[in-house]
């Protein structure tokens, strides 16, 4: 089987379409063929600095979908042609990989593979920030940074299911049309800090109640000022650079937090819970996958490129 190896860390020319030997599921294990990989912002930073447990030679990728093709010893379920998705397991860009049964969900048969393959990372990681971060209601105001991204368009659907309004931050003027279609109720255009007062005229003086910040180092402050006392700094963008500061920085008496999609889903139970709330929603129709950039596997590192040059807008997905 083929997959995309690196040897070191660095940038996208470091990934290696390499020859590999076909791997052997082993007790409470399964043989999974590839149907799609989704690509995210974390698999950047596996790449391109590790830690983590990332640590060069690795295989890229931590989340896709496939069939089962074979079962290790002990294993009945899943049975072999099953669909299933999985939630953060490393190695995700190959075109065979062994998976824990306990890492796996069955993929609904109204599912298709793309969309299959992007929801568990950030779909999870979406309701994650919507429910036990800050649990949305009805009146709430949330800004969104990168709205128009995989997780941004996700949240924001959420966001509005949930009763809320958004304000979508995108740092481009074309992907605005895409985080209003995903239901933004406003859209400032903006690569970096200085959308805080823009904010608080949207709300009319009062600031938002929770800042979705994926946005990174340079937006942090912004994100800050731009909250109502007492609102919320979820910061969930540590790739994207990591800043420093006292906590009697804080305005407003403002609560920070770095939400870790791992604590939404600390336990089997939690992961089939919550894989099935997004599950539902999106055969309910509530919530769509855009799919923004479909490669073969072996082009990953165009991929990863393009997904760097904030060029993008969605999910982006792998195809063996």
């Amino acid at each position: 089987m083929h997959a995309i190896r690196i040897e070191e860390h660095g940038g996208p020319e470091v990934m290696r379409w390499t020859e590999l030997p076909d791997p052997v599921p082993g007790p409470g294990e399964v043989l999974v063929r590839l149907g799609a990989a989704g690509v995210n912002y974390l698999d950047i930073g596996a790449r391109s600095q590790g830690g983590g447990g990332w640590s060069a030679p690795t295989v890229l990728g931590a989340e896709g979908m496939g069939r089962v093709v074979a079962l290790g010893p002990g294993v009945a379920n899943p049975a072999v042609g099953e669909r299933v998705a999985w939630f953060y397991h490393p190695g995700s860009y190959a075109e065979l990989l062994v998976v824990p049964t306990t890492s796996l969900v069955r993929v609904p048969d109204r599912i298709d593979d793309e969309t299959a393959a992007g929801l568990l990372m950030q779909g999870l990681t979406a309701n994650h920030l919507s429910t036990e971060t800050y649990p949305v209601g009805p009146g709430d105001t949330a800004v969104v940074h990168a709205a128009a991204g995989g997780v941004g368009l996700l949240l924001t659907q959420l966001v509005k299911a949930r009763g809320g309004t958004v304000i979508g931050l995108v740092s481009r003027e074309e992907k605005a049309a895409a985080a209003q279609q995903a239901g933004a109720d406003h859209v400032l255009v903006h690569s970096g800090p200085g959308f805080e007062e823009q904010v608080r005229e949207l709300t009319g003086g009062r600031g938002a109640d929770v800042v979705y910040d994926g946005g990174g180092a340079d937006t942090f402050a912004s994100s800050q000022l731009a909250l109502r006392p007492h609102g919320v700094h979820a910061y969930y963008g540590p790739f994207m650079g990591v800043p420093t500061l006292r906590p009697t920085d804080l305005p407003n008496s403002i609560l920070l937090t770095y939400p870790v999609v791992h604590h939404h889903v600390p336990t089997r139970e939690a992961l089939l819970r919550r894989s099935g709330e997004v599950f539902d929603l999106v055969l309910e129709g509530r919530l769509t996958q855009r799919i923004g950039g479909r490669y073969p596997l072996a082009e990953a590192a165009r991929a990863h490129a393009d997904l760097e040059s904030r060029r993008t807008t969605g999910k982006l997905v792998l195809l063996p």
